[in-house]
């Protein structure tokens, strides 16, 4: 069978390269030509390309299962397991420590020495069509043919989108990070969990995720309606605001560690979920399908999870003219689902941030049942295969009694020792004054 993805990044790569490991014909384009002679790889339009990543373990499971040359690249880059002992279950693998850069490397290095695969640079103007099935695309002016068409895209794309996304919503949040490498010899600092420190203040969060060989980054997530939390972007006032925080201070010492990077801005974020098309001969997966608040490291597992289920189907013989049906399905139920989560929990999340009390009339949010686990471990049986992603979000239903009636109760979870959201702008433009007056 030929078939032509759109679309060059991590998904694009993994569902091309397995078909051809199944001795399928496949051509992946992208306007991205890869690294370029002297290593560099400026990834333009892929904002999410150096900011910073969690990997949840079904990225590593797929990649075992479905293309192992590239998880054995991955992990050959430094990639490194996060395993943690499991009471009475001995141990498992949560995830993947990695920055997003290593783990694109690894796939391009791996895909171009794919049999069966090949990659090229070009524009794609559009799709071709016979009598209602899609039966290749124009790149560059040039047709090129194909039993399937799999747009993997991205976020951005525009192939063949005549009507609006069936769900979406603003997330209302702007991140703010900065990349870092411990110096030789020092130990991170302090941890919540095995891929960092999530920290929650009065009116903005913190995060630092630990990477490969030493690289973390730190996050301030914000409402993006905050201008007074804007200046952040300026790298002197951003080491100031770590100072202020105990636990970045301690990251982020020039003694223990030295940024790799300027401060860098995540914004115009949206939570986004569109159905299949329903043409015959096309697939869409990865960001084309959906795409969520990147603070809770979802995007690349359930891009993966798509590929996963995609390939499931055509190993059981699905025809690639009608595939499109079963895989729409397939994502109404599995991928939808943490959509509709993710914009329930941002809504609240920059309510509560903006002062907005606990609204105990409607139903309780995920992110809210959760943190009423610190209250009645109870709620932790249901929880752990949220945060895991091996059950959808109404696997917390039967907790929300439980969580309500902490709630009820009057209990409220403590912020993180450190400045508040007034403080914090208080120090912020202090840095920004003494920035400007430098400058």
């Amino acid at each position: 069978m030929k078939v032509l993805v759109l679309g060059s990044g991590p998904t694009g790569m993994l569902v091309g390269a397995a078909l051809a490991e199944r001795g399928h014909d496949v051509t992946s384009v992208d306007r991205d030509p890869g690294p370029s002679a002297d290593g560099t790889w400026r990834r333009r339009g892929v904002m999410q390309f150096e900011h910073a990543h969690g990997f949840r373990p079904q990225v590593a499971d797929v990649l075992q299962r479905r293309w192992a040359a590239a998880y054995d690249a991955w992990t050959g880059a430094g990639a490194e397991p996060m395993v943690v002992e499991v009471p009475g279950a001995g141990t498992r693998t949560i995830g993947n420590r990695s920055r997003r850069s290593v783990l694109e490397r690894a796939l391009r290095s791996t895909a171009s020495d794919t049999p069966g695969l090949t990659l090229r640079t070009g524009h794609v103007d559009g799709l071709l069509a016979d009598g209602g099935r899609v039966t290749g695309a124009v790149v560059d002016k040039v047709p090129l043919t194909a039993d399937l068409v799999v747009d993997a895209s991205g976020r951005s794309s525009r192939i063949d989108r005549t009507t609006d996304p069936e769900l979406e919503g603003l997330c209302g949040l702007t991140y703010v990070d900065r990349t870092y490498q411990l110096l030789p010899g020092a130990e991170p600092g302090p941890m919540d969990n095995p891929l960092g420190s999530f920290n929650s203040y009065d009116g903005y969060q913190v995060l630092v995720f630990l990477h490969e060989a030493g690289h973390f980054s730190v996050l301030f997530v914000c409402p993006t309606a905050d201008d007074a939390l804007k200046p952040l972007r300026l790298d002197a006032v951003f080491d100031q605001a770590c100072r202020a925080v105990p636990a970045l201070a301690v990251w982020t010492d020039p003694d223990r560690a030295r940024p790799t990077s300027p401060v860098m801005v995540g914004g115009a974020l949206r939570n986004v979920y569109r159905s299949q098309r329903r043409l015959a001969g096309l697939v869409s997966v990865g960001d084309a399908v959906a795409t969520t608040t990147p603070t809770r490291g979802r995007g690349v597992a359930m891009a993966f999870s798509q590929v996963d289920a995609l390939l499931e189907l055509m190993d059981d013989g699905a025809d690639p003219g009608s595939l499109v049906h079963p895989f729409g399905a397939w994502c109404d139920e599995f991928v939808r689902p943490w959509v509709e989560d993710h914009i329930a929990i941002d809504t609240d999340a920059v309510a509560r941030w903006q002062g907005a009390a606990l609204d105990l009339t409607g139903p309780l949010t995920t992110e809210r049942i959760c943190e009423a686990a610190q209250a009645d471990p109870r709620i932790n049986e249901y929880a752990e295969p949220y945060w895991a992603m091996t059950a959808l979000p109404t696997c917390l239903q039967p907790a929300e009694p439980l969580a309500r009636a902490v709630y009820e109760s009057g209990w409220r979870p403590s912020y993180a020792p450190g400045p508040s959201r007034d403080q914090l702008v208080t120090v912020i433009h202090g840095a920004a004054s003494t920035a400007d007056g430098g400058a």
